[in-house]
């Protein structure tokens, strides 16, 4: 075990630091001038040492308490990722408060329903837009009293008696710490580590957000096991872009940063993360699948504009990596022949990709949140990329299994992480027990009581099953697996991830359950399908209109025949090949409720906003006429009319096994 790995288990069975605030005091005293964050400002990364750190957290604590903050009081955060945020949350907890980060793209309705929910007292806002969102719902939230901003811009005429800037509370908590210095630390040593330490609202696929309250022992005890089992560092380099009231990006952003005491870097904005990422160059990193999906949606879009002799090179050198580059990974034996060819393919090809990904540099990548397809996955490891998938819940604060390196599988999300135990119940769903089980749903009792049993059990409602290797395989939402009238079992986000490979299709749901075949509403990707689309000489002015053009459901059409084909080779999957598709006029959207804020399908409302396609699927017409509302960026609602073509497809023959 490495010097920070045995560090962090030091830490972690410290009972004196068993608090982030106390965390980041050992830090301070420990780490000094070491970089703990940095922000991109103006085009120059900014950095703040521990010690600054802790010095910003301790004058906003001071300031928040000069300001009536009361130990259980709730406090907002709403923005995109910054330090000062991140700060925030430490500050608060410092005072025995929880902080409720929301997400920072939610229109005034979703923030309303977390504000009202949560009774948070206090906010803190990033900049003007959010502090807008906040006043626009601050008579609906009779709880919230005081709302503080990050940035000042555009901030000067804002003079209610209840707003401050974040610079005006620390020199408030300066003057507090001045009359009473030890006014910090008394505080800090009255937190435990079985406080609740912060509410993360699930992503409500299914309905009405739920909080999730984790302890400091949840959130810290988890993240020291994935720090000792990825064997992660203090020197450690992590770009925080997700949002912030995402469970994930709590644990890598701040729950190990904390306990492994690394660098967390801030990107200047949303527009700018490929950039940074490039710039940064982590060594650890974490993405949703969509993130993969749009980084080798680039990749192709470019490959497709590149030379006749470029593109030749880059496809056979990839042929080379998908033979060689895994097993290379994985430290498995491979010929010196192919070693040598896959080297001169690291120096023409997979070198300036992952430089130009932002990816040269990275030791660990992890991937969750749902399924990746396995193709997509198999193209990063081929490339030397050493991404991983991991399984996990808010509720579990993240980890429930984690890859080993070495024993990685596409099709599996590994084997349990420390301290979890995992067991199949009857009916196939998976069920864990561990140190980060949540510690129960804010206000919300029935909830928690179907969730977690009385012994600590979490039912996870995901269908899976271990492989001889021991290795967990997740089928699908529990409730989503289903069968064919025929019997054939149909697993629809399987078959989703697959078509998804392809970067002309941006998002997939499919239908199936209870019927005689598979149908699917595919929506293209605008920005792969238009460039093909401008190469081919197709004019089009709209998203709609591209969808609706001839040439582009022929171009679909061939990438669902390769799926099929795909399918066909699996004696479990053949029959749920997929037989008519269409393309939706309109990308699903998280302000149509199509998508959570965390962009997964809302599977049951697509079905019953579009109950007219879906039954199209399933009749013989070949032309469908819609109408659908859609809400504007301003809030404003319009409706756009279209006639969407249905298409029939010739199933794949299935491979015939030799017995």
């Amino acid at each position: 075990m490495n010097d920070a790995s045995q560090a962090a288990r030091t830490q972690g069975s410290n009972k004196k630091l068993d608090t982030f605030p106390k965390l980041l005091l050992e830090n301070a005293r420990r780490y000094g001038d070491k970089h703990a964050a940095r922000e991109k400002e103006f085009g120059i990364w900014q950095p703040w040492t521990w010690r600054q750190l802790a010095k910003d957290v301790r004058e906003l604590a001071c300031g928040l308490g000069s300001l009536g903050f009361q130990r259980g009081d709730k406090l907002a955060i709403i923005g995109d990722n910054r330090p000062g945020l991140y700060g925030a949350m430490c500050a608060v907890q410092s005072l025995g408060g929880v902080p409720v980060p929301m997400y920072q793209d939610s229109v005034a309705e979703e923030l309303q329903f977390v504000m009202d929910h949560a009774e948070a007292r206090f906010a803190i806002a990033e900049d003007q837009e959010q502090v807008d969102k906040l006043l626009e719902i601050k008579e609906r939230c009779p709880k919230l009293q005081t709302i503080i901003y990050e940035d000042p811009r555009g901030m000067r005429h804002y003079n209610q008696a209840f707003i401050f800037s974040s610079k005006d509370v620390q020199i408030k908590g300066r003057e507090l710490d001045t009359k009473r210095p030890d006014f910090f630390e008394s505080e800090v040593a009255k937190g435990k580590g079985s406080d609740v330490s912060i509410i993360l609202y699930t992503s409500g696929t299914t309905g009405r957000p739920k909080g999730v309250m984790l302890t400091h022992d949840n959130v810290r005890i988890t993240a020291k096991n994935g720090i000792e089992r990825d064997g992660l560092r203090q020197d450690e380099e992590v770009l925080a872009y997700l949002p912030m009231a995402w469970v994930g990006d709590h644990i890598f952003s701040y729950g190990q940063a904390y306990v492994a005491g690394f660098c967390v870097s801030c990107p200047e904005s949303g527009e700018t993360v490929m950039q940074d990422l490039r710039e940064i160059g982590p060594t650890y990193f974490f993405a949703p699948p969509r993130v993969y999906e749009n980084l080798l949606t680039t990749v192709m879009i470019r490959m497709e504009d590149a030379s006749a002799l470029k593109r030749a090179l880059f496809h056979y050198f990839m042929r080379v990596a998908k033979g060689v580059g895994i097993l290379l990974l994985d430290g498995r034996p491979v010929s010196p022949g192919k070693r040598l060819l896959y080297a001169l393919g690291s120096l023409l090809v997979y070198g300036p990709l992952k430089n130009t990904l932002g990816l040269s540099r990275i030791r660990i990548a992890y991937t969750a949140g749902e399924a990746i397809g396995p193709d997509i996955f198999d193209f990063y490891r081929s490339l030397g990329v050493n991404v991983k998938q991991l399984y996990g819940q808010t509720e579990s604060s993240v980890f429930i299994t984690m890859q080993p390196n070495g024993e990685i599988k596409p099709d599996t999300v590994g084997t349990p992480a420390p301290q979890v135990e995992i067991k199949i119940a009857e009916n196939g769903e998976v069920l864990y027990r561990s140190p980060g089980v949540f510690h129960s749903y804010y206000k919300n009792p029935e909830a928690t009581s179907e969730t977690k049993t009385e012994d600590g059990w979490v039912h996870t409602g995901d269908a899976g099953f271990f492989d001889q290797d021991g290795h967990l395989k997740i089928i699908d939402r529990a409730k989503d697996v289903g069968k064919l009238i025929d019997g054939t079992m149909f697993a629809p986000k399987y078959l989703e991830n697959k078509l998804k490979f392809f970067p002309q299709i941006k998002e997939a749901v499919a239908y199936g359950n209870g019927r005689d075949y598979v149908g699917a509403f595919i929506n293209i990707d605008l920005e792969a399908v238009g460039s093909w689309a401008e190469k081919h000489h197709i004019p089009y002015a709209s998203y709609q209109e591209l969808a609706t053009r001839k040439e582009v459901i022929d171009l679909i059409q061939g990438c669902v025949e390769k799926v099929n084909a795909d399918l066909a080779a699996d004696e479990n999957l053949s029959g749920s090949q997929i037989r008519r598709f269409l393309v939706l006029h309109k990308e699903l959207d998280a302000d149509d409720g199509e998508l959570t804020r965390t962009r997964k399908v809302r599977r049951g409302f697509v079905a019953d906003r579009y109950a007219k396609l879906v039954e199209a699927l399933y009749s013989s017409t070949d032309k469908c006429a819609v109408e659908t509302e859609v809400t504007f960026e301003d809030g404003r609602t319009g409706k756009i009319k279209a006639e969407v073509e249905l298409r029939d497809l010739d199933l794949a023959v299935p491979v015939a096994r030799a017995s």
